[in-house]
């Protein structure tokens, strides 16, 4: 079975990962890994100064594990996935095993910045949106499902977030194939992005395989 990996980025609050999930919800069977999950493990150090790290820097990702993983999982191969708590900032012991599918999605804000990730993928997607409608997301996402104030939620945009993306997410769309809006209807993103996985993956040859 040929698998075809999808990288789609974007800015925090672009509306990657919503994307995402609706790619994956047009993709028979496929499979959406989200880079959150690979933020190394903060386990050494106490809560007070795990809070106090910049997540938005992908120096704080394990990359040497994500190119490992990701590659297995194209080569048809399972992995066993980290899972990462942002309630307590740091890996849990847990792991959940993966198996290999046709389709595999990756998303996050870095899923464009590592060469060896980027040379991994079938097709590449970036999301762009206005800084003030990423911020106005976040602050949703952040004060509902992570309990955070919405002053803490602008000040961390404003400190780390919103300067990392300039640094380091923005440049990335040069890498993406497709581009398209966060904030024009996501029919129009899903189609868009549909029609260009439908054209790869139909000249692509199916017994393709990475050594």
């Amino acid at each position: 079975m040929k698998t075809y990996a999808i990288g789609i980025t974007g800015p925090s609050g672009s509306g990657k990962t919503e994307l995402a999930r609706r790619i994956q919800d047009q993709l028979v069977g496929a499979t959406l890994l989200s880079l959150d999950s690979y933020y190394l493990s903060q386990a050494h150090l106490k809560v007070e100064e795990r809070e106090k790290l910049n997540f938005d820097d992908p120096s704080m990702l394990d990359w040497d594990l994500v190119v490992e993983q990701i590659t297995h999982l194209v080569r048809g191969e399972a992995i066993d996935h980290p899972i990462y708590s942002f309630e307590n900032h740091t890996r849990v012991p847990e792991t959940v095993r993966v198996e290999p599918a046709r389709w595999l999605i990756i998303e996050g804000i870095f899923a464009l910045h590592h060469h060896a990730l980027r040379a991994l993928y079938n097709a590449k997607f970036y999301v762009h949106a206005p800084d003030d409608v990423c911020l106005e997301r976040r602050i949703e996402r952040d004060v509902v499902e992570r309990g955070r104030t919405r002053e803490s939620v602008v000040w961390q945009y404003n400190t780390t977030v919103r300067p990392s993306a300039d640094l380091y997410i923005k440049p990335t769309e040069q890498y993406a194939d497709v581009s398209v809006s966060g904030v024009q209807p996501i029919d129009h993103s899903v189609a868009d992005t549909l029609a260009f996985i439908g054209a790869v993956s139909a000249a692509t040859p199916t017994d393709t395989a990475i050594e």
